[in-house]
C-alpha cells in the first residue's frame, strides 16, 4: 500500500477509534490525559472506553466535543451473575455512559448454555434507554471454533446488541480477521434477512494504520463500500491513535503497547 492510501486510511480510521484505557492501574490523571486525546487537529475519535468508576468524570471532561463516553461491564471475565451485571450497567448510565461494552458469559456459552448468555445480554440491553447503545464481546480468541463465533454472534445479535465486539484484549489472542470475517457475516445475514444494521468493532492488538486497513477493507468487501460509519464500526485501541496521527502528519511512530 503506497503512501497517499496509507493517508486515506488514516483519515478514514481516525474518526471510528474507542480510544481505550482499561490497564488495571489507571488512574484519574490517566483519564484525563486520555479526554484530551480524544480531539486532535485531525478530528475528534468516536468514543473514548473506560472503566466504569471514571465515567462520570469522562462525561464531564469530553462535554460538548461530540465524542462519547464508553464503559465496560462484566469485564473481563464475563461471569454469569447476571443481575450484579445489570446493576453495574444501570449505574454506568446513569453516570453519563453513551456506550456499554458487555462481556458476554462465553465460558458459560461454550459450555451449552446459550440461553443464559443470551438472557444476560436480553437483560443489559433492557437496562440502556435509547439513544445509549450496547456492545456484546463475543471473545472469540477463546471461543476459537469458527461455528461457534458465527452462533454467539447470532445471539449477541437476536438479544439486541447494536454492535458486537471480538475482543477484551486480555486474552492471549484477541482480534483477528478470521473471527472478523465470520462477524461481520452473521452481520450481513441480519441486514439481509431482517433489514437491521448492527455495528462491528474489532479489539486487541490492532496498532498500525496497515493493521486498521486490513480491517476497513474487510468490512468494505463484506459489507460494502458506504457501509463503515463511526455508527456502525469501531476500533478499539490504545496506540492506533498516535499511529494513525503519525500517518497523517508523515511521521513514524511506534504504535503504543496495549489494548
Amino acid at each position: 500500500m503506497d503512501d497517499l492510501s496509507l493517508k486515506d486510511v488514516a483519515r478514514r480510521a481516525l474518526g471510528l477509534v474507542d480510544l481505550t484505557n482499561l490497564n488495571d492501574d489507571c488512574t484519574e490523571a490517566d483519564i484525563t490525559t486520555l479526554t484530551g486525546r480524544a480531539v486532535t487537529p485531525h478530528g475528534s475519535v468516536a468514543a473514548i472506553c473506560i472503566w466504569p468508576r471514571f465515567v462520570a468524570q469522562g462525561v464531564r471532561e469530553l462535554a460538548g466535543t461530540g465524542v462519547k463516553v464508553a464503559t465496560v461491564v462484566n469485564f473481563p471475565a464475563g461471569g454469569t451473575e447476571t443481575s450484579a451485571v445489570v446493576a453495574e450497567t444501570r449505574q454506568a448510565i446513569a453516570d453519563g455512559a453513551d456506550e456499554i461494552d458487555l462481556v458476554m458469559p462465553y465460558r458459560a456459552f461454550m459450555e451449552g448454555r446459550k440461553g443464559f448468555a443470551e438472557e444476560q445480554i436480553i437483560r443489559v440491553k433492557e437496562a440502556i434507554p435509547a439513544p445509549a447503545k450496547l456492545k456484546v464481546i463475543l471473545e472469540t480468541g477463546e471461543i476459537k471454533d469458527p461455528l461457534l463465533i458465527h452462533l454467539a454472534s447470532e445471539i449477541a445479535i437476536g438479544a439486541g446488541a447494536d454492535f458486537i465486539k471480538t475482543s477484551t484484549g486480555k486474552v492471549p489472542v484477541n482480534a483477528t480477521l478470521e473471527a472478523a470475517e465470520i462477524m461481520l457475516t452473521a452481520i450481513e445475514e441480519e441486514r439481509r434477512d431482517h433489514g437491521r444494521n448492527v455495528g462491528f468493532k474489532p479489539a486487541g492488538g490492532i496498532k498500525t494504520a496497515e493493521d486498521a486497513a486490513a480491517y476497513l477493507a474487510l468490512a468494505d468487501k463484506i459489507m460494502g463500500h458506504n457501509w463503515v460509519s463511526a455508527t456502525t464500526f469501531r476500533f478499539g485501541a490504545s496506540g492506533l491513535l498516535d499511529a494513525l496521527i503519525a500517518e497523517l502528519e508523515g511521521k513514524t511512530v511506534h504504535a503504543g503497547e496495549g489494548y
